[in-house]
């Protein structure tokens, strides 16, 4: 998926998730660097990217 399709998904401003690629500290799921101006995310990766941020109330 996109950098913009990401941030649909997520609910946040594309330059968000830009921001989370590129300045440290690096947030975000993997991504997949085209070209230079081409980046794009595994539908995988970002599915467990969400998993791996999942907070079940009763635990927390």
């Amino acid at each position: 998926m996109s950098t913009e399709e990401l941030a649909e998904l997520l609910d946040v401003d594309p330059s968000t998730i830009r921001r989370w690629r590129t300045a440290p500290p690096f947030q975000g799921p993997p991504f997949i660097q085209i070209s230079d101006r081409v980046v794009k995310y595994a539908t995988a990766d970002v599915q467990h990217w969400l998993s791996a941020r999942r907070v079940c109330p009763q635990a927390a």
